[in-house]
């Protein structure tokens, strides 16, 4: 891909902070959904300082080349809602676990980096060539597709009935508008990064946001007017409940750590080790998706090494301030494909202004009520992109050879299909499980290709 800015490249200040906006405004939403679905007063202002903070740490492991902004992660939010369970729910000693737990999964990706480190990477090329990595990211991206069209149709909207099928909400008025928002919103975005000109080109999000803001704006005011609440689509009174300032868990951590008990420990222990493991499969699969992006293989320069140390230490540093660990975005890696802006100063005023932000309510909430059916107009582009990504891997792939063809074919199915598989209290992703068994598959089926190519060279 032909990039506006490259990673070193340092575009105008002026630029930079609009583009870096941009990308708060990617990966806003979910960044705060997490702490807001797992309750027990989790601060949604303290998990954007903390995935801030985290994605600092991460630029300065990989020295400022792997442009991708860390975010809350959604894969360990059960092990978040088992750290408040039992005797600890509500309490500090809860909060206490989410530190326990975020330093258990930095470790896994601390033993990873360095087996990495000493053994290279040539044995995870040949574990998870293009074959198996392409179909898993573009996974990754329609893995995604049901949240976006769900946010975009007004999945959550009272009502509703929203389960997966266009019937369940076409008869609802409400689900309409915000049909109406979100394809305002998609329509903007693509024609601004197509036929705009210079910096349209660049903030088409930005400009497909407000838009959709605004005729969401346009039909709450009519609503709350005339008294139709099929109209009213965004909720202004969050402005009334405003959090003026962070609460930072590590202040009601280091409160419970005296009343944890061996037995929790260990639970909290089984809770978050599994899903690290699980969590570095999409680590790796985000990377190489961006190594494509920008034509440069972030597992050698900087190193998957230094990326892993990165995410690690990064989850931890963004768990001791807001509860939950951090993880790569594909929302972020999709803004970087979208408008061809992969400049790492940008990433990096985007965790400064995300930590700036976290301290100023007004800001923040208003960032809150930008409504989901605007963010799903974005978010069709955003994992539509990352979907594409993935299968622009496969271009060079023989997909007539019937053994590529049967390991694509598995990653997409397993992921598509969701096979999710819940093993006691660990969850493995579609993406996880479409993931092993495309491995298992191209592993399989290897025995046979590295005979053919042996006896190709004898000949």
């Amino acid at each position: 891909m032909k990039l506006v800015y490259n990673v070193k490249d340092k575009p105008p200040v002026g630029q930079t902070i609009v583009f870096a906006f941009q990308q708060l405004l990617a990966i806003l939403a979910a960044t705060i959904a997490v702490p807001a679905i797992v309750e027990n007063g989790m601060s949604q202002s303290a998990a954007l300082f903390g995935a801030g903070v985290g994605t600092i740490v991460y630029l300065l492991f990989t020295k400022f080349r792997s442009p991708v902004f860390l975010g809350s992660s959604f894969a360990f939010l059960p092990s978040m809602t088992a750290a408040f369970s039992g005797a600890y729910a509500n309490s500090v000693g809860g909060y206490a676990g989410l530190l326990l737990g975020a330093a258990f999964a930095g470790i896994v990706y601390v033993v990873i980096a360095l087996v990495v480190k000493f053994a290279g990477v040539k044995w995870i090329d040949k574990l998870m060539p293009a074959v198996v990595i392409g179909p898993t990211v573009a996974i990754i991206g329609l893995s995604l597709a049901g949240n976006a069209i769900g946010d975009a149709v007004g999945k959550k909207v009272e009502g509703a009935k929203w389960d997966g099928d266009a019937s369940a909400w076409i008869m609802n008025p409400k689900a309409w508008i915000c049909l109406i928002c979100a394809i305002v919103t998609l329509v903007v975005v693509i024609l601004c990064s197509v036929y705009g000109k210079k910096m349209m080109k660049l903030i088409p999000f930005i400009i497909g946001i407000v838009a959709g803001y605004i005729v969401a704006t346009i039909f709450t005011l009519i609503g709350k007017g005339v008294g139709n609440e099929a109209l009213i689509i965004i909720d202004f009174s969050k402005f009334a409940d405003m959090q003026w300032y962070p609460d930072f868990t590590f202040l009601k951590a280091f409160q419970g750590f005296k009343d944890l008990t061996g037995e929790y420990i260990a639970s909290i222990a089984v809770a978050y080790i599994p899903v690290a493991f699980v969590v570095f499969a999409e680590h790796l699969a985000d990377h190489k998706n961006l190594s494509t992006i920008i034509d440069q293989d972030l597992t050698k320069d900087p190193g998957l090494h230094r990326t892993l140390l990165g995410d690690g230490v990064g989850s931890i540093a963004g768990a001791f301030f807001g509860g939950c660990p951090n993880t790569t975005y594909g929302e972020s890696i999709g803004c970087v494909a979208i408008t061809r802006n992969a400049s790492v100063i940008t990433i990096l005023c985007t965790a400064i202004l995300a930590i700036v932000a976290s301290f100023f309510a007004p800001f923040v909430t208003f960032l809150a009520t930008i409504p989901g059916c605007v963010m799903g107009g974005v978010c069709i582009t955003l994992y539509g992109f990352i979907a594409v990504s993935g299968l622009k891997m496969l271009q060079k792939v023989d997909l007539n050879d019937n053994r590529n063809l049967f390991t694509a074919s598995v990653i997409l199915i397993v992921g598509i299909g969701g096979m999710a598989l819940l093993i006691g209290q660990i969850k493995l992703t579609a993406i996880a499980c479409a993931l092993i068994l495309g491995i298992l598959t191209n592993w399989m089926l290897s025995g046979k290709k590295d005979k053919e190519e042996k006896a190709a060279d004898e000949k």
